[in-house]
C-alpha cells in the first residue's frame, strides 16, 4: 500500500522550454515533490510524432532534464527520467491501443489542431493520447499535473483505465487532474487567445527559460496589451494584460490583487518595465544552474538512476497487465 499519493507528469523535448512551461508546470512539480511520490519524465517518444532532427532531439532531451533540476526538482525527492529509457511505455501503449476506440481518438482536439499544421500526419500523432495514457497508468499515478489543453487526454486515460478495470478487475488507479488555480495556462505575448508555445513561429510570442535579460526586456516591451492603461485583472475584457499580470504574480510570488495595487494609476509602461525585471530575477539562478548541469556528468547520472527506479515500477505493472490479458508467461 502506497503511503503517499503518486504524481506523474512529463514535458516534450521539442524545443526550448518557455516561462509558460515553468509557471504552468515545473513550478508546480517543485511544490508537489514534497507532498507526493513524484515521477517527472522527458517524453521524447511523444516528440517524434512530428519530424525531429536527431541531434537536436538528443540535446533538447538533456536540456529539459537540466531545466527540471535547475528549477528545483530534487532527485533525492523525485524520480526524473527519459521516457524512451523505459521500454514498458511502448509495450503498455500497444496493449492499451487495443482497448481504445477509433472514434475516441478522432475526437481529440489536439490531433485536429496539430494535423492541420503538418503535410504528413503519422499514425503516431493520431494514437499518441494512448501512449500518454500508458505513461500515466504504468505508474498508477493518482494525480497528473496538466494544462487546460491536456484535460481531454486525461479524460481518455480515465476512460481507458475504467474500461480495463471493468473487464479484468482492478488493475489501474484512475487518475485525477491537478490544475493550479492560476498559471495553469500562460498565454502568448502576441495573441492572448493562444497558449504560449515553444513551437510558435514567432519568437516574440514566448519567453524562453534561457532568454538573456535584454531579450526578455524586448519581448515584454513588445507584448500586446489593450487600448486602456489600467493594470487590472479581467481575463474576459483584458486578456492580454491579465496574462502579463499572472506572469508577474507567479514570478514575484504575490497575489493578483497586490499586482493591481502596486501599479494603480501607473499605466502599462512602468508595469512592463518592472515585469521584465521580475522575470529576469526569477530565471537568473535557474539559468546559472542549467549551464553547470549541461556541462557535467551529474545530469546523466540522475537520468540513469531515475530510469532504473522507473523501470522497476513499470515492469511490475506491465507483468500484471500481460497476465490479465492472457499473454503467455514462462
Amino acid at each position: 500500500m502506497m503511503s503517499m499519493k503518486r504524481v506523474l507528469s512529463g514535458i516534450q523535448p521539442s524545443g526550448t522550454l518557455t516561462i509558460g512551461n515553468y509557471l504552468g508546470a515545473i513550478r508546480n512539480f517543485v511544490k508537489l515533490q514534497g507532498e507526493a511520490d513524484c515521477l517527472f519524465c522527458v517524453v521524447d517518444m511523444h516528440a517524434i510524432t512530428v519530424p525531429q532532427d536527431p541531434e537536436a532531439l538528443r540535446h533538447n532531451t538533456r536540456s529539459v532534464a537540466a531545466l527540471y533540476l535547475a528549477s528545483g526538482i530534487d532527485p533525492a525527492k523525485a524520480t526524473v527520467f527519459v521516457q524512451s529509457h523505459v521500454p514498458q511505455h511502448a509495450e503498455l501503449g500497444w496493449i492499451l491501443q487495443c482497448f481504445t476506440y477509433h472514434g475516441e481518438l478522432e475526437r481529440m482536439t489536439q490531433f485536429k489542431d496539430k494535423s492541420s499544421r503538418h503535410e504528413v500526419v503519422t499514425a503516431g500523432l493520431f494514437t499518441y493520447p494512448v501512449l500518454m495514457a500508458a505513461d500515466i497508468l504504468l505508474y498508477n499515478a493518482h494525480l497528473v499535473p496538466v494544462g487546460e489543453d491536456q484535460k481531454q487526454h486525461l479524460e481518455l486515460t480515465r476512460d481507458i483505465a475504467g474500461r480495463f478495470n471493468r473487464r479484468f478487475g482492478d488493475t489501474f488507479v484512475v487518475p485525477e487532474p491537478y490544475i493550479p488555480e492560476i498559471g495553469g495556462r500562460i498565454m502568448s505575448l502576441e495573441n492572448p487567445e493562444k497558449k504560449m508555445s515553444k513551437s510558435d513561429e514567432s519568437a516574440n510570442a514566448y519567453i524562453s527559460m534561457l532568454d538573456d535579460p535584454d531579450t526578455i526586456r524586448r519581448k515584454i516591451g513588445r507584448a500586446v496589451t489593450d487600448s486602456e492603461r489600467e493594470v487590472r485583472f479581467d481575463p474576459e475584457r483584458k486578456p492580454a494584460v491579465s496574462n502579463l499580470m499572472t506572469i508577474y504574480a507567479l514570478c514575484a510570488d504575490v497575489s493578483l490583487e497586490e499586482v493591481e495595487r502596486r501599479f494603480a494609476g501607473q499605466g502599462y509602461g512602468p508595469f512592463k518595465k518592472e515585469l521584465a525585471e521580475v522575470v529576469i530575477e526569477r530565471l537568473a539562478p535557474i539559468q546559472a544552474r542549467y549551464q553547470d548541469l549541461m556541462e557535467s556528468s551529474e545530469l546523466d547520472d540522475v537520468l540513469r538512476q531515475g530510469a532504473e527506479r522507473a523501470r522497476e515500477i513499470a515492469a511490475a505493472t506491465l507483468r500484471e497487465v500481460q497476465q490479465k490479458v492472457g499473454f503467455l508467461q514462462v
